[in-house]
């Protein structure tokens, strides 16, 4: 490892970055790089990444650093969309607090909430949560963050995206204008601009683009279907390919549990996840997929924000992904840590459009394959039927033929006879008149 290129250096302290090495962590990725240095000496700053690029550690590592632990009161909190990504930060946070002694506590909806008001009354120097719980906390008066010195709004497109905005502003208003504030997102709309202006003091603005060499570890395939088609066409790739691990996401919660119930009923290894689950049942899905116990995980997008799961073999986009950092998030579940994946995306008529403008901005083409589906069936079958029809008509008209010339036949020979017996008839007729004729004569 090149001594120059380390955390020490980045102004970590070596206990934190025994740790950092002891779980493999050896050298600091370009977003860290570039904004631990400014974090450190208490810069706001406006981090723009994508999932998967290290800005978990980029904020948890100066945060370990600036607590005072002769301070019992709450002086970091870091709010995020999701129940999933607050535990995924809880757990970095944890492998790192043994080095300080740091108390962190993780605070999301679907959790024993008199059991979160035990622990924030003892000595709690982080806190992790989302928008709800900690509004419920706020209100409950059982959290203070009068003394609160650093803030980061974590995944702020997202909770843009889930409606979150107004309640994570409600927060904002309850800590001390004098914090820290951190906000990271993968992109930068309208309204999580106007937040920086109004919440944040001269931030520094860094910007990590998506590596190109993320996307070619994955190897990408579409699959032109119809909607019809695309349930049989998703079976048949699950076949062909026979994924390790995969997760299949859809659109929809309804969708999602649709397709679980469909896989289950052909024999596959699956379940779903997404935001009508309890916590408890979700952590249990996640708990049997992180153990392989589950193959084929049925998730919508909020459900799979922050999943970081080793073996994803396979993502299948039964939706399409409602634009491209949603497609790039989705796929990057897999190819992680030096390996490769495939994403397979199922495509209908009305998704071309779509399916351009991912390209576009991947700036790569991606390989398609058409998979018979129904509309295909429909039409062989009704081709099939089309040309027993004519058979159909065919042999008809010949048995019709041969009806006429029997019927021509019968009538032919019906009407000889008949003349014959009227000849017949009209002779007798004559013989009898001769007959009474010749009487009256005599």
């Amino acid at each position: 490892m090149n001594m120059k290129n380390n955390f020490v250096n980045l102004g970590i302290d070596k206990e934190l970055e025994k740790i950092l090495n002891k779980n493999g962590i050896v050298e600091p990725t370009a977003i860290q790089k570039q904004t631990i240095p400014v974090l450190i000496t208490g810069r706001d700053i406006i981090g723009q990444a994508q999932t998967g690029t290290g800005k978990t550690l980029a904020f948890l590592l100066p945060i370990m650093q600036r607590i005072d632990m002769d301070n019992p009161s709450v002086q970091a909190l870091i709010i995020t969309p999701t129940r999933e990504l607050a535990l995924q930060i809880t757990n970095e946070a944890k492998k790192l607090v043994t080095a300080k002694g740091i108390k962190v506590l993780a605070a999301y909806g679907g959790q024993d909430v008199e059991g979160q008001v035990r622990k924030l009354k003892k000595s709690i120097h982080m806190v992790i949560g989302t928008p709800g719980r900690l509004l419920d906390h706020i209100r409950r008066r059982t959290i203070n963050f009068n003394q609160l010195a650093i803030l980061v709004l974590d995944e702020a497109d997202q909770m843009l995206q889930m409606g979150f905005l107004h309640e994570v502003e409600e927060i904002i208003s309850r800590t001390p204008k004098s914090r820290q504030t951190m906000l990271f997102s993968a992109t930068m709309p309208k309204e999580i601009s106007n937040i920086a202006s109004r919440y944040m003091h001269k931030p520094s603005h860094i910007r990590i683009q998506s590596k190109k060499i993320t996307l070619d570890e994955i190897k990408q395939v579409v699959i032109e279907t119809t909607d019809r088609g695309k349930q049989d066409a998703l079976f048949e790739m699950i076949d062909q390919y026979n994924p390790f691990m995969s997760i299949i996401f859809c659109r929809t919660k309804r969708r999602a549990s649709a397709l679980n119930e469909a896989l289950q009923s052909r024999g596959y290894n699956s379940d779903e996840l997404h935001g009508d689950l309890s916590q408890a049942k979700r952590e249990r899905v996640m708990k049997a997929f992180r153990e392989t116990k589950v193959q084929f995980l049925v998730a919508t997008d909020v459900a799979a924000r922050g999943l970081d799961v080793e073996g994803i073999t396979h993502i299948f986009n039964y939706d399409i992904a409602q634009d491209t950092e949603s497609y790039i998030h989705r796929i990057g579940r897999t190819g992680r840590a030096g390996q490769t994946g495939m994403a397979i995306t199922l495509v209908t008529p009305k998704d071309r459009n779509t399916l351009v403008t991912i390209e576009k901005e991947i700036n790569m083409p991606i390989e398609k394959k058409k998979v018979l589906g129904e509309k295909t069936y429909i039409e062989d079958r009704s081709k099939n039927f089309s040309e027993k029809s004519n058979k159909s008509k065919d042999h008809r008209h010949k048995e019709s033929r041969k009806d006429d010339k029997r019927r021509h036949k019968n009538e032919r020979s019906g009407g000889e006879k008949k003349s014959s017996d009227y000849n017949k008839s009209k002779e007798k007729d004559k013989r009898a008149r001769d007959k009474k004729r010749y009487s009256k004569g005599r």
